[in-house]
């Protein structure tokens, strides 16, 4: 049950137990909105404590090595470039 649904339920069970002065007779409908009102507090407070409970993501702090004189990689006393290239084919969306 979510938070609309327990309010819901809290007023309907208000409005049965403060504001309906009606006799059934075989029905109290003052018992009736109490329960209800129990039932949504309840599952608001199971709401709550479930939303509260939720895995919760810390940004951890980003390590950067900085290198004050970069290498570059030599094979065979040649120095080695390394690229990136995003070739598409052609009619493919952009």
């Amino acid at each position: 049950m979510g938070i609309g649904a327990s309010i819901f339920m809290i007023a309907l069970g208000a409005i049965f137990a403060f504001a309906v002065n009606a006799n059934l007779g075989w029905l109290d409908l003052h018992v009736v909105g109490w329960v209800l009102m129990l039932v949504g507090l309840v599952g608001l407070a199971l709401t709550l404590y479930f939303w509260n409970t939720r895995r919760r993501v810390v940004a951890a702090p980003v390590r950067q090595r900085v290198v004050a004189d970069p290498t570059v990689p030599v094979q065979d006393g040649r120095v080695v470039r390394e690229e990136y290239r995003e070739v598409r084919r052609p009619g493919y969306p952009a």
